[in-house]
């Protein structure tokens, strides 16, 4: 690792954590999701209901990324029992704890990252500072901390109108989807911060 970030809690009480302490005694296996909050510049999905909806739109979190956080927060637990995850957002802690309410998320370990460079060094950020969605982990050897694996599939070339599908192995709307005779459809319509 070239650098041991100091990353912000948003859970109550925050506090400074740094990268070398999201690893617990006994697991040697650190996940970490990139979740965009702020969301792309170019998307124009409804934003959430809630203080969090009063943003900015530019600023509020991606529709996407909070359906993968809907379904990790369920499966955090699970997942706690053999490795470390956290969800790490560009956004002030502030912002995201009162969206982790507002979603009822109560097991996801949520950390700041505005004021350090981990989202840049892991591509989850491009050189004009747009945020992207990407799942790193990491494996601890002792003393020695390396970096195991990427979605980099993010970047790799795809046909005209496909989207990335990077994530999707820890997507349940769309493996869901995938096992039906009409699939995914267009994708418009899925997923929303909310269904009025």
């Amino acid at each position: 690792m070239p650098d041991d970030y100091s990353f912000e809690e948003a859970a109550d009480g925050g506090g400074e954590v740094r990268f070398a302490q999201l690893f617990a005694p006994g697991k040697d296996t650190l996940v970490i999701y990139s979740f965009m909050f702020p969301r792309s510049p170019g998307d124009r999905r409804p934003a959430p209901a809630g203080e969090t909806g009063k943003l900015p739109l530019a600023e509020t979190p991606c529709s996407s990324c909070t359906s993968i956080l809907d379904s990790l927060d369920g499966a955090a637990l699970h997942l706690a029992q053999r490795l470390n995850l956290a969800v790490v957002a560009k956004s002030a802690p502030e912002r995201i704890r009162t969206f982790a309410r507002e979603r009822g998320w109560h097991n996801l370990r949520l950390l700041s990252s505005r004021n350090n460079n981990y989202n840049r060094a892991y591509h989850a950020e491009t050189p004009d500072g747009s945020q992207l969605p990407i799942l790193n982990v990491f494996v601890r050897d002792g003393q020695q901390v390396r970096h195991a694996w990427a979605t980099e599939l993010m970047f790799a070339p795809r046909d005209e109108g496909e989207d990335p599908r990077h994530v999707d192995s820890i997507w349940p709307i769309w493996s869901v989807l995938d096992m039906t005779a009409q699939g995914r459809g267009d994708g418009s319509d899925l997923p929303l911060l909310r269904y009025d």
